[in-house]
């Protein structure tokens, strides 16, 4: 997959190789910014994570509470097939749960940038990172989690946290990103 060659002909709508290099940068920012915010509740620490899709809700379970927050599906990673599948395109992802990776196959469909409307491509683990830099960067999540999984490992994205604890008041937690 090249990320970053030039669009050609009627497609190309976008600004090219250098715009999805800076996507990429500010993308990879995000993460890092958004990692560090989202330590303060315990993001990384959690005993497990679940991800109900009927209802959306992404949980991190602690020993002495829970965190819940609405999510989105970006893609799965299997580094065993070294692929990347993007949601849209999972017939075991609920659609409702796929929207931002459709935001993100739409946005590259408008711009020319026909190597992120491909629904699987070949891709390592460093290859799968940059996917998902570029969708919360295209995006604006307030929130990215990559999961745990034995084959394929979901990327996601969140929104506000709800911290709950036994016997006190929930709190939320959201981290605003710039537009």
């Amino acid at each position: 997959m090249r990320l970053f060659k030039r669009p050609t002909g009627a497609a190309r709508t976008g600004r090219g190789p250098s715009e999805l290099a800076a996507l990429l940068r500010e993308g990879e920012e995000m993460v890092a910014h958004l990692a560090e915010a989202h330590s303060g509740w315990g993001l990384g620490t959690a005993d497990r994570w679940d991800l109900d899709q009927a209802t959306g809700l992404l949980t991190w379970t602690f020993p002495d509470r829970t965190a819940t927050a609405p999510a989105q599906i970006l893609g799965t990673h299997n580094a065993a097939a070294g692929s990347w599948l993007w949601a849209w395109a999972n017939p075991s992802i609920l659609p409702e749960l796929s929207r931002d990776s459709r935001t993100v196959r739409d946005w590259a469909q408008h711009r020319g940038h026909t190597a992120l409307t491909e629904p699987k491509v070949d891709a390592d683990q460093e290859h799968a990172a940059t996917l998902a830099a570029l969708a919360l960067r295209i995006t604006r999540a307030g929130g990215f989690y990559r999961g745990t999984g034995a084959a394929a490992v979901p990327y996601l994205t969140f929104g506000t946290v709800t911290l709950t604890r036994r016997d006190e008041p929930p709190t939320t937690f959201r981290v605003a990103t710039d537009d």
